[in-house]
């Protein structure tokens, strides 16, 4: 993979994560496109979200901090240089509710490399095993930064995973 600076997402690979949740497919997709839902998973263990704004259109923004929260990934965040709060937005392309979210991210907290988008693809199928969800991303500008997302989307996946478990035990 080339270390590029700015890389074309055309030239770029595909990273995918799926996993089958036993929730209803409204949950997956709240947990996905609310504010609470967001909050509830979305970050990597270590880090904490607060959601901005959220526009869930096509053109739409989602605009959210990401803080570390956990001392080792406060320590971490600094000694790689890096805020431990970051302002981030995307922008979504494509929304048809419960089924496909598609949006662009900005990868714009990389010291030493130019901002640059990385398009993510969310779809959810009923199956009789439960809800499918994949997600499937763009590859970073390296290959250290590529495993480091992927790490870092098993992580919060399971996250999600573990907020869906605690809605399905919630008093109907």
């Amino acid at each position: 993979m080339k270390n590029a600076a700015n890389p074309g997402a055309a030239s770029r690979g595909k990273v995918t994560v799926e996993r089958t949740f036993d929730s209803p497919i409204e949950d997956v997709w709240e947990l996905w496109t609310t504010k609470e839902g967001i909050e509830s998973w979305w970050g990597p263990d270590g880090f904490a979200v607060v959601v901005h704004a959220i526009d869930l259109r096509p053109g739409g923004k989602l605009r959210y901090a990401m803080s570390a929260v956990q001392p080792e990934m406060v320590a971490y965040m600094k000694q790689q240089g890096m805020p431990t709060t970051n302002e981030c937005t995307l922008t979504f392309t494509e929304v048809v509710p419960n089924q496909r979210l598609a949006y662009l991210h900005l990868a714009d907290f990389i010291p030493g490399v130019e901002p640059y988008e990385v398009v993510h693809v969310v779809e959810l199928q009923q199956t009789p095993a439960g809800v499918r969800m994949t997600l499937t991303f763009d590859t970073m500008h390296a290959d250290e930064w590529t495993e480091r997302a992927k790490q870092g989307w098993e992580n919060e996946v399971n996250k999600l995973g573990r907020a869906l478990a605690t809605r399905a035990k919630r008093p109907a």
